[in-house]
């Protein structure tokens, strides 16, 4: 089968402090850096050994994963897999990255966000500079808050013409017609982000081509939709794969709504949905 995966392990630790992120952050101890390698190590071998399907693989950690060896030595690794079309990952572009250099270039692909505040704009832009001259896949984001405005014109500005750069609405923010417009003139798509999406009964590939897993190899159909699906290791999960209206009322996040039948997403990122990457603005 042709099967999209989002891996989410138990690393939540980030070198980052962001006031407006979601995620509940900790300092992962000892053992809980230890287990979420060995979470992630046992996901690698499986994916590796699925040599009769056709994978895609985002990983999504609630913290940064890119400074921790394990998750760069996995991205290279499976890019080099002939039956995986795609690994990404969501980071900050914090860590080190001369290891793309290790990695298949037609195969990994970076979703890098910009938060100001938390890094020296340089240091962030000459990392995305890098990454274009090697030939990697990547695209940039900038939550939409009105403090981020400039510096998003900023890096629109300064990334070369061919990098996509989005803007994520802020959880809880409204934005009036005029803000939206201030938006949507630096990412034509921001429209889509701007309001929750109705959901509830709609057609959605996840829980049938798209699916969720975490550490412990449970599989549920989304990020978003806590009801599991089985286990991928003992193979549970594919009996429960199949076309299924969404159960929630609405979905207000791009790694959930992008798969929305009734979007037309998977046209936009034809060839680059894990990395959103739209295909009017490839290399």
């Amino acid at each position: 089968m042709d099967l999209t995966i989002l891996y989410r392990g138990p690393l939540a630790s980030c070198d980052y402090d962001c006031p407006y992120c979601p995620f509940a952050k900790r300092r992962d101890s000892t053992d809980q850096l230890r287990a979420d390698r060995t979470a992630l190590h046992r996901f690698t071998d499986w994916a590796r050994a699925q040599t009769g399907d056709r994978l895609s693989l985002l990983f999504t950690p609630w913290g940064e994963g890119l400074v921790r060896s394990w998750y760069r030595r996995t991205l290279v690794e499976l890019s080099h897999q002939p039956h995986i079309d795609r690994v990404a990952i969501q980071t900050n572009l914090s860590g080190r990255i001369d290891w793309i250099a290790e990695a298949d270039p037609g195969t990994l692909a970076l979703w890098c966000t910009y938060h100001p505040g938390q890094t020296p704009y340089r240091r962030f832009l000459d990392k995305a500079e890098r990454l274009a001259a090697a030939g990697t896949r990547f695209s940039v984001g900038i939550v939409g808050l009105p403090e981020h405005l400039e510096h998003a014109r900023r890096l629109r500005a300064d990334l070369p013409d061919h990098v996509y750069l989005w803007v994520n609405a802020a959880e809880g923010h409204t934005y009036t017609d005029d803000q939206a417009a201030d938006w949507t003139a630096l990412d034509e798509l921001f429209p889509f982000s701007r309001h929750p999406h109705r959901s509830a009964g709609l057609p959605c590939r996840t829980g049938s081509s798209v699916i969720s897993v975490d550490g412990e190899g449970t599989v549920r159909r989304c990020h978003f939709v806590p009801a599991p699906l089985g286990n991928l290791y003992d193979g549970s999960y594919r009996a429960a794969l199949e076309p299924r209206g969404c159960p929630l009322a609405v979905c207000d996040c791009h790694i959930g709504y992008v798969h929305l039948e009734t979007l037309p997403l998977y046209d936009v990122f034809a060839g680059g949905v894990l990395e959103r990457i739209p295909h009017s603005v490839r290399m």
